[in-house]
Protein backbone atom coordinates (compact mmCIF):
# COMPACT_ATOMS: atom_id res chain seq x y z
CA UNK A 1 0.00 0.00 0.00
CA UNK A 2 0.88 3.55 -0.74
CA UNK A 3 0.11 5.25 2.68
CA UNK A 4 1.57 3.95 6.15
CA UNK A 5 -1.33 5.56 7.64
CA UNK A 6 -3.72 3.65 4.81
CA UNK A 7 -1.85 0.27 5.84
CA UNK A 8 -2.47 0.59 9.42
CA UNK A 9 -6.12 1.89 9.21
CA UNK A 10 -6.70 -1.27 7.30
CA UNK A 11 -5.24 -3.63 9.78
CA UNK A 12 -6.89 -2.36 11.96
CA UNK A 13 -10.23 -2.38 10.76
CA UNK A 14 -9.54 -6.12 10.94
CA UNK A 15 -9.19 -6.31 14.44
CA UNK A 16 -12.49 -7.50 15.99
CA UNK A 17 -12.56 -10.10 13.12
CA UNK A 18 -9.23 -11.46 14.45
CA UNK A 19 -10.04 -11.08 17.87
CA UNK A 20 -12.94 -12.59 17.73
CA UNK A 21 -11.09 -15.70 15.91
CA UNK A 22 -8.51 -16.50 18.11
CA UNK A 23 -10.87 -16.14 21.05
CA UNK A 24 -12.73 -18.90 19.42
CA UNK A 25 -9.61 -20.79 19.38
CA UNK A 26 -7.65 -20.29 22.79
CA UNK A 27 -10.67 -19.23 25.12
CA UNK A 28 -8.94 -16.81 27.15
CA UNK A 29 -9.64 -13.50 26.26
CA UNK A 30 -6.43 -12.05 27.63
CA UNK A 31 -4.10 -14.31 25.32
CA UNK A 32 -6.31 -13.43 22.41
CA UNK A 33 -5.78 -10.22 22.60
CA UNK A 34 -2.05 -10.66 23.22
CA UNK A 35 -1.37 -12.93 20.25
CA UNK A 36 -3.95 -10.27 18.31
CA UNK A 37 -1.66 -7.52 19.27
CA UNK A 38 1.01 -10.47 17.91
CA UNK A 39 -0.34 -10.82 14.47
CA UNK A 40 -1.03 -7.32 13.73
CA UNK A 41 3.04 -6.20 14.76
CA UNK A 42 3.90 -9.22 12.44
CA UNK A 43 1.85 -7.73 9.76
CA UNK A 44 2.94 -4.01 9.98
CA UNK A 45 6.68 -5.59 9.99
CA UNK A 46 6.04 -7.08 7.05
CA UNK A 47 4.11 -4.74 5.28
CA UNK A 48 7.11 -5.16 2.11
CA UNK A 49 5.95 -8.97 1.97
CA UNK A 50 1.74 -8.23 1.19
CA UNK A 51 2.04 -8.69 -1.78
CA UNK A 52 -1.94 -8.20 -2.56
CA UNK A 53 -2.51 -11.85 -4.12
CA UNK A 54 -4.81 -12.18 -1.42
CA UNK A 55 -7.05 -10.21 0.70
CA UNK A 56 -5.85 -8.15 3.74
CA UNK A 57 -7.81 -10.46 5.81
CA UNK A 58 -6.94 -13.76 4.68
CA UNK A 59 -3.39 -12.58 5.18
CA UNK A 60 -3.87 -11.86 9.14
CA UNK A 61 -5.85 -14.89 9.66
CA UNK A 62 -2.61 -16.76 8.05
CA UNK A 63 -0.35 -15.03 10.69
CA UNK A 64 -2.64 -15.20 13.26
CA UNK A 65 -2.94 -18.75 13.34
CA UNK A 66 0.49 -19.36 13.75
CA UNK A 67 0.59 -16.94 16.26
CA UNK A 68 -2.32 -19.27 18.05
CA UNK A 69 -0.01 -22.21 17.48
CA UNK A 70 2.39 -20.54 19.23
CA UNK A 71 -0.01 -19.53 22.50
CA UNK A 72 -1.26 -22.77 22.59
CA UNK A 73 2.48 -24.11 22.17
CA UNK A 74 3.41 -21.88 25.03
CA UNK A 75 0.13 -22.32 27.03
CA UNK A 76 0.81 -25.99 27.14
CA UNK A 77 4.42 -25.83 28.49
CA UNK A 78 3.44 -23.40 31.18
CA UNK A 79 0.46 -25.37 32.56
CA UNK A 80 1.22 -29.31 32.12
CA UNK A 81 -2.55 -31.21 31.91
CA UNK A 82 -2.34 -35.04 32.24
CA UNK A 83 -5.73 -34.60 31.17
CA UNK A 84 -9.10 -32.74 30.65
CA UNK A 85 -11.90 -33.47 33.49
CA UNK A 86 -14.59 -33.34 30.56
CA UNK A 87 -12.31 -36.11 28.91
CA UNK A 88 -12.83 -38.86 31.61
CA UNK A 89 -15.60 -40.87 30.50
CA UNK A 90 -14.88 -42.85 27.22
CA UNK A 91 -18.43 -44.16 27.12
CA UNK A 92 -20.10 -40.66 27.26
CA UNK A 93 -21.19 -41.77 23.94
CA UNK A 94 -22.53 -45.26 23.80
CA UNK A 95 -26.21 -44.87 24.43
CA UNK A 96 -26.46 -42.98 20.94
CA UNK A 97 -25.55 -46.29 19.15
CA UNK A 98 -26.48 -49.97 19.21
CA UNK A 99 -24.66 -53.24 19.71
CA UNK A 100 -24.08 -53.33 15.86
CA UNK A 101 -22.41 -49.78 16.04
CA UNK A 102 -25.43 -48.00 14.09
CA UNK A 103 -26.97 -44.79 15.29
CA UNK A 104 -29.80 -45.74 17.53
CA UNK A 105 -31.80 -42.52 15.95
CA UNK A 106 -30.87 -41.35 12.47
CA UNK A 107 -30.09 -37.88 12.73
CA UNK A 108 -32.49 -35.22 11.62
CA UNK A 109 -32.46 -34.25 8.15
CA UNK A 110 -30.34 -30.78 8.17
CA UNK A 111 -30.87 -29.57 4.58
CA UNK A 112 -28.63 -27.97 3.01
CA UNK A 113 -25.00 -27.04 4.98
CA UNK A 114 -24.30 -24.52 2.11
CA UNK A 115 -27.48 -22.74 3.20
CA UNK A 116 -26.41 -22.98 6.97
CA UNK A 117 -24.16 -21.52 6.47
CA UNK A 118 -25.00 -18.48 4.74
CA UNK A 119 -26.72 -18.01 7.90
CA UNK A 120 -24.63 -15.95 10.71
CA UNK A 121 -26.83 -17.39 13.63
CA UNK A 122 -25.69 -20.94 12.60
CA UNK A 123 -22.16 -19.50 13.65
CA UNK A 124 -23.23 -18.35 16.24
CA UNK A 125 -24.83 -21.39 18.09
CA UNK A 126 -21.67 -23.18 16.24
CA UNK A 127 -19.75 -20.98 18.91
CA UNK A 128 -22.13 -21.58 21.67
CA UNK A 129 -21.71 -25.06 20.97
CA UNK A 130 -17.60 -24.74 20.95
CA UNK A 131 -17.62 -22.76 23.93
CA UNK A 132 -19.66 -25.83 25.93
CA UNK A 133 -16.46 -28.53 24.89
CA UNK A 134 -14.27 -28.82 27.39
CA UNK A 135 -11.10 -26.69 26.97
CA UNK A 136 -8.39 -29.34 25.73
CA UNK A 137 -11.18 -30.98 23.81
CA UNK A 138 -12.31 -27.69 22.07
CA UNK A 139 -8.39 -26.74 21.39
CA UNK A 140 -7.98 -30.29 19.43
CA UNK A 141 -10.48 -29.88 17.46
CA UNK A 142 -10.05 -26.29 16.82
CA UNK A 143 -6.46 -26.77 15.81
CA UNK A 144 -7.61 -30.15 13.50
CA UNK A 145 -10.45 -29.35 11.59
CA UNK A 146 -10.26 -24.89 12.05
CA UNK A 147 -6.47 -24.70 11.16
CA UNK A 148 -5.52 -27.56 9.69
CA UNK A 149 -2.89 -28.47 12.11
CA UNK A 150 -1.37 -32.17 11.30
CA UNK A 151 -2.31 -34.40 14.28
CA UNK A 152 1.64 -35.05 15.12
CA UNK A 153 1.95 -31.31 15.52
CA UNK A 154 -1.13 -31.19 17.75
CA UNK A 155 0.24 -33.95 19.19
CA UNK A 156 3.82 -32.35 19.76
CA UNK A 157 1.88 -28.87 21.34
CA UNK A 158 -0.15 -30.15 23.55
CA UNK A 159 1.84 -33.03 24.68
CA UNK A 160 -0.50 -35.79 24.07
CA UNK A 161 -0.05 -39.50 22.19
CA UNK A 162 -2.22 -39.43 18.99
CA UNK A 163 -4.76 -41.72 20.26
CA UNK A 164 -5.87 -39.00 23.13
CA UNK A 165 -6.04 -36.60 20.06
CA UNK A 166 -8.28 -38.79 18.16
CA UNK A 167 -10.49 -39.59 21.47
CA UNK A 168 -10.57 -35.73 21.69
CA UNK A 169 -11.37 -35.49 17.88
CA UNK A 170 -14.09 -38.03 18.69
CA UNK A 171 -15.92 -36.37 21.05
CA UNK A 172 -15.50 -33.23 19.87
CA UNK A 173 -17.20 -34.18 16.66
CA UNK A 174 -20.32 -36.26 18.48
CA UNK A 175 -20.72 -33.34 21.08
CA UNK A 176 -20.95 -30.62 17.93
CA UNK A 177 -22.81 -33.00 16.61
CA UNK A 178 -25.24 -33.38 19.58
CA UNK A 179 -25.49 -29.99 20.05
CA UNK A 180 -26.15 -28.28 16.95
CA UNK A 181 -28.95 -31.15 16.15
CA UNK A 182 -30.72 -29.38 19.55
CA UNK A 183 -29.92 -25.81 18.83
CA UNK A 184 -30.17 -25.68 15.02
CA UNK A 185 -30.90 -28.29 12.67
CA UNK A 186 -33.93 -29.99 15.01
CA UNK A 187 -35.88 -26.38 14.60
CA UNK A 188 -35.02 -25.03 18.26
CA UNK A 189 -33.37 -22.21 16.94
CA UNK A 190 -34.85 -18.60 17.77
Amino acid sequence: MSNENDFQGELGSHRPYLLRYANLQLRNAAVAEDTVQDTLLAALKGEQRYAGRSAIRTWLVGILKHKIVDAIRKQSRETTLASDPGDSDRSEFDHLFKADGHWQESAAEWGSPERSFDHKEFFRVLEECLAKLPKRTAQVFMMREHLGTPTDEICKVLEITPTHCWVLLYRARMSLRACLQQKWFAGARP
